[in-house]
Formats: C-alpha cells, structure tokens, sequence
C-alpha cells in the first residue's frame, strides 16, 4: 500500500505544479479579473489538494 501512496503524493505535487505554470502562462493573457479569479480558483484547488496529501499520510 505504501507504494500507491507514494505515486499519489507524486500525482498531486505534479497536479500543483502544473497548476501553477498554466495559471502563470494564462494569467498573461487574460484580463486582470479573470486573471484573479482564476487564481483564486487555482488557490482552492491547491488547498484541496494538499488536504487529499495530508489525509494519505495520515491512513
């Protein structure tokens, strides 16, 4: 199990960071308020994600 748990942790970091770089690249196209409420989406979502991360080490 720890092995699965391991490839998960692995899939969300990446989930993260290519977040980030779409949101990064998008941002530079975009009016300055979609651009914010896509961060801000981008944001929640990061949140979201990190709880998934914790509550694996947790179990």
């Amino acid at each position: 199990m720890a092995h699965k748990k391991n490839e998960i942790e692995k899939l969300i970091d990446e989930m993260i960071l290519g977040g980030d770089d779409f949101v990064a690249h998008l941002k530079k196209s975009l009016p300055d308020s979609m651009a914010e409420t896509l961060t801000m989406f981008h944001e929640s979502n990061v949140t979201n994600l990190k709880k998934i991360k914790d509550l694996m080490k947790t179990k």
